[in-house]
């Protein structure tokens, strides 16, 4: 059994079955990969991708359970490898951050701006996708870091910490009935079409609660990821806005009113997490204190320690969180 043969079948079950994709990705060829890894289902006797002629159609039961192990293995790798790197060269490597679009658009691009300043080396990589996209390329390893709100408490590999409370606000053309209130009701909101985030984007389950706690069934007519593309919405009378509070522009945004919501909205809480295991460099500790000043070197590593989600859960339930 070979380091690179799980290499490849790791590669391989993340692109889809795909060899020829795989091979491209790893500048290798695809017979090359294909010959590995029937030589290592030879050596285990068992099949880890059941076949049909000479396509691969799906993961076995075994496969799947040697796949958990093959990746274990392969992040045990890596973190020698950092660890190497980080006794070499402190300040050269990689980081990895998987987050929303709401996270990268508008809590970021400072803490970025001054990281990379303080860093040159560091080349850093940025992913966006859905929260559940998200917690799962932490969960196996495939960036370092997720930042988000929902859907990041499901996964039991992952060590999710706070950094920050935030809230919503209302957005309105300056012609809207609302625009002259400056605390509606929910239930003055509920008589309005709204525009707002996806399902599972952005705190949409807090926003949810609070219309079904008061028994609301409000009209949802447009859904969007992405802040601007809901402001843009609310400027066409399509609806009443409703977004982050922190992704409001005082001066791009001045053409529409905006209403604080914290009245009507459970705070949401950003967390930032990685997966258990994981060796984190000096320049990693700095990202995570950029971004939320609490989570130093001390609180990371005790966190690291933590056995459970109640004991994790336990350790910051005092904490007193900015608001943002």
């Amino acid at each position: 059994m070979k380091l690179q043969q799980l290499r490849y079948i790791w590669e391989v079950a993340h692109h889809d079955l795909n060899v020829s994709a795989t091979a491209q990705v790893l500048y290798t060829s695809q017979p090359g990969i294909s010959k590995q890894i029937r030589l290592l289902e030879d050596e285990l006797g068992v099949e880890i991708f059941a076949r049909s002629g000479k396509h691969l159609t799906r993961v076995t039961p075994a496969g799947e359970a040697i796949l958990k192990v093959s990746g274990e293995i392969l992040r045990k790798v890596e973190s020698i490898k950092q660890v190497a790197q980080e006794f070499s060269n402190e300040n050269k490597g990689s980081l990895s951050i998987a987050t929303t679009h709401t996270q990268a658009r508008y809590a970021l691009p400072g803490i970025i701006q001054d990281f990379i300043k303080q860093y040159p080396d560091v080349s850093l990589h940025m992913h966006q996708g859905t929260p559940l996209q998200i917690a799962e390329m932490a969960a196996d390893g495939t960036v370092d870091f997720a930042i988000a709100t929902e859907a990041m408490d499901h996964f039991n590999d992952l060590i999710m910490m706070p950094c920050y409370r935030w809230n919503r606000s209302i957005l309105v053309p300056k012609t809207h009935p609302l625009a002259q209130r400056a605390r509606p009701t929910l239930e003055e909101v509920a008589t309005f079409p709204l525009v707002t985030y996806v399902f599972g984007f952005t705190g949409r389950s807090k926003l949810d609660e609070a219309f079904k706690n008061k028994g609301l069934t409000p009209k949802v007519v447009f859904t969007a990821a992405d802040a601007d593309v809901i402001k843009t919405y609310v400027r066409l009378g399509l609806g009443v806005g409703i977004v982050a509070t922190m992704s409001i522009d005082p001066e791009k945004d001045s053409d529409l009113v905006a209403i604080n919501a914290d009245h009507l909205f459970k705070d949401s809480i950003t967390k930032i997490g990685f997966r258990k295991g994981t060796f984190l460099r000096g320049f990693m500790y700095d990202f995570v204190a950029r971004f939320a000043a609490h989570l130093d070197k001390g609180v990371l590593d005790k966190a690291s320690q933590c056995h459970s989600k109640a004991e994790l859960e336990e350790m910051f339930s005092s904490l007193e969180l900015p608001s943002r």
